[in-house]
């Protein structure tokens, strides 16, 4: 069997891929099935060690992007998608998978036309309460359609749509605690803040967590997630913040977070501070509280309505972007971690948030085999 992944530009939709793809390989273990061969297109590998190390086959294609807004761009993209849509046919027709799962995102438009082209079975997955374009478009003659949040259902043709939560790699889902203190290098005894900005960090937490920390270090550690753009810029900004600030060691930033490093600080953290994207599930599965700070303008204001989705669940405080100063952020922290009963009720409600993700990327790793099965006979 082969099955074509695809979708791109960020880790929302890489990691669900790869945890879907260990999940493939899960169940051709468990039902003693011929392993699949499985390929990924997007216009980049985002990381090319996880597709090594999963056997997944990546071939590049550079695509245009349709942008909501006014740009000299949108017409040189239209032909860059045009020659997108050519390539994606020629790989997909001599690949010609079993099927195509899609994330979404304009990555995956080339490879969704050349599969509806082929009559190729599609199953697409949305992550975000509001779906993105692509994923909208692709849901017309998509086979089947699976969503993280109860509220995308609405979205898409009701008959083939099911909610299954959002694929988790395995290995994520397990903190790490032992020995996490030493490897951080942290002070036991002493509250942990784990801040994750997204796969590229984030501007506007970095300025208030920044911007906070004259209030935050006394009482509190941080282990902050800053990207890799950020990293120089920050740590030069913190040879003049941190002079005049004691306990200035209980500040560490980072420009990325690595598999190991992130579950000993989601093993470690007594508080998470994050975008609304993919990452609220994986602090749910960690059953972990948690204050949720959206994007303003994400595309149909997924990530706000994500977020208030969540807190409905009692599982985070929401502080939008035009509210967030360095008085409130250190406000919000201090009313969490200063009522024990109210701690425990946020972790309680993360975890039973979490409770259905655990099973997601089997749910559809199993649809994809039993699709793939019938197509290849």
């Amino acid at each position: 069997m082969k099955i074509l992944f695809t979708g791109g530009g960020s880790g929302g939709h890489f990691y669900p891929i790869i945890a879907v793809a260990e999940a493939i390989q899960e169940v051709e273990q468990k039902e003693r099935l011929l392993p699949s061969d499985l390929y990924f297109i997007s216009n980049e590998p985002y990381d090319k060690e996880l597709l090594f190390n999963h056997n997944i086959n990546f071939i590049e294609i550079t695509t245009g992007k349709r942008r909501t807004y006014f740009s000299l761009l949108n017409i040189s993209d239209v032909f860059k998608t045009f020659f997108a849509v050519l390539r994606a046919m020629k790989i997909v027709f001599s690949i010609y998978p079993d099927i195509v799962f899609s994330k979404g995102g304009f990555a995956a438009y080339p490879t969704l036309v050349a599969a509806r082209f082929f009559r190729i079975p599609v199953l697409i997955h949305e992550s975000d309460t509001v779906p993105g374009r692509v994923n909208k478009w692709a849901s017309k003659f998509a086979q089947y359609v699976a969503v993280s949040y109860p509220d995308a259902v609405t979205y898409f043709p009701e008959k083939k749509t099911v909610v299954t939560g959002n694929p988790i790699r395995k290995e994520i889902m397990i903190p790490l605690t032992q020995g996490s203190f030493k490897f951080l290098e942290l002070e036991e005894g002493v509250p942990v803040i784990l801040i994750l900005g997204g796969s590229q960090g984030s501007q506007t937490i970095n300025e208030a967590i920044l911007d906070a920390l004259p209030f935050l270090l006394d009482k509190y550690q941080i282990l902050h997630q800053v990207g890799n753009l950020n990293k120089k810029e920050i740590d030069t900004r913190l040879e003049t913040i941190l002079q005049a600030i004691p306990h200035r060691s209980r500040y560490k930033t980072y420009p990325y977070l690595n598999d190991l490093t992130l579950r000993m600080c989601a093993g470690v953290a007594d508080l998470i501070i994050s975008r609304a994207g993919s990452t609220i599930f994986e602090i749910a599965s960690w059953g972990k509280g948690s204050i949720i700070i959206p994007i303003t303008n994400s595309n149909g204001d997924h990530q706000r309505k994500n977020a208030f989705h969540y807190a409905r669940s009692g599982s985070a405080f929401v502080i939008e972007e035009q509210n967030l100063t360095p008085h409130l952020l250190a406000a919000e922290i201090d009313r969490y971690m200063n009522n024990p009963q109210l701690r425990k009720g946020m972790e309680d409600s993360a975890k039973k948030f979490g409770e259905y993700n655990a099973t997601a990327a089997e749910a559809i790793a199993r649809q994809l085999l039993r699709v793939s099965l019938r197509h290849e006979a």
